[in-house]
């Protein structure tokens, strides 16, 4: 059947080939599901690794901050919930259910910063950061949600790669059907982000005065390579930086590969099933972590608020501690 739409984006732009872009989205949220879902956020799990964490001096303001994100996070979790609860056809809600997915970690991460530090981010990409500073260098967010590279210089890249990939065969070409698989498709989008945002930061190095003073076209000559890897080594991709790409990728740069030709109804099930898990995995640690930061009993009292006064069809049991 002749694809119309798809035909007059190719002609008009660099379109993603929609079996392709489809794989990469539905795989990657399949690995991370099916590794949760086998324990790896699993309470006992998440008691030891936070089983150490201390609580830190009083500041009522930040305490706030962490409360209203995780409300925040929690709604987006009851968004996902009530697709998967109500709706009959998943492709409607396929896009939106992303939206609630990424929202939903966006929030939880802001309170996790919150919780650690205090502070208070004004972007995405700067939450990010600090995300990667204060929660992940520390070792306080469990696998698979731990995966990062401090640095997008290739040769470091490739060695972080291999370190967690070991013999692992697997990428984003094959369902993952067991933890091997999930393992091997998520280091993959890891080394897949790290290549978009190389990109990102080459084409930015190109624009710069500096660059083109050197009279070059390209990175092959040692001083244009040298210029550009002193920015690539203040790179770096953790699970939030792939998240706001995984959005942008479903909202802006590949428009119709969700809900558009082959019939995948089966897989978009399991998808919108997956953003729910994934999204309950990371909110719950989210949760464990900023009960051990807060104010003592404050966690308690605003979880027992939430039950008393939310008004979202969710009970609260993801986030009671």
């Amino acid at each position: 059947m002749a694809k119309w739409l798809l035909e007059r984006l190719f002609d008009a732009k660099d379109q993603a080939v929609p079996r392709f872009a489809f794989q990469g989205t539905i795989y990657w949220m399949r690995a991370l599901a099916e590794i949760v879902n086998t324990g790896s956020c699993s309470d006992k799990v998440l008691k030891e690794t936070y089983s150490k964490v201390k609580r830190r001096p009083s500041n009522k303001d930040a305490d706030t901050f962490v409360f209203e994100n995780m409300f925040m996070a929690y709604h987006n979790l009851a968004s996902l919930n009530s697709i998967n609860e109500n709706v009959v056809s998943l492709y409607d809600t396929c896009r939106s259910a992303i939206v609630s997915w990424y929202y939903a970690v966006y929030f939880s991460s802001s309170a996790m910063v919150a919780a650690s530090s205090g502070s208070v981010q004004e972007t995405h990409a700067a939450t990010a950061r600090v995300w990667q500073d204060d929660i992940v260098k520390r070792k306080l967010i469990p696998y698979p949600f731990d995966l990062y590279l401090p640095s997008l210089v290739t040769q470091k890249v490739d060695n972080e790669i291999a370190a967690y990939r070991k013999s692992n065969p697997y990428d984003l070409s094959n369902y993952p059907q067991d933890t091997e698989q999930a393992h091997g498709a998520v280091v993959s989008y890891l080394k897949g982000t790290a290549k978009y945002k190389k990109w990102e930061i080459e084409e930015r190095i190109k624009s710069s005065s500096e660059f083109k003073k050197l009279s070059v076209k390209d990175f092959r000559k040692k001083v244009a390579r040298e210029l550009r890897d002193k920015s690539l080594d203040k790179g770096q991709v953790n699970f939030l930086i792939q998240a706001f790409r995984y959005r942008g990728k479903a909202n802006y740069r590949d428009s119709i590969f969700l809900s558009y030709g082959d019939n995948n109804e089966d897989k978009i099930k399991q998808f919108s099933k997956d953003l729910q898990d994934v999204t309950s995995a990371f909110l719950r640690a989210a949760s464990f972590y900023s009960s051990k930061r807060v104010e003592k009993s404050a966690w308690n009292e605003f979880v027992t608020d939430i039950e008393n006064n939310s008004r979202l069809s969710i009970d609260v049991d993801v986030i009671k501690i």
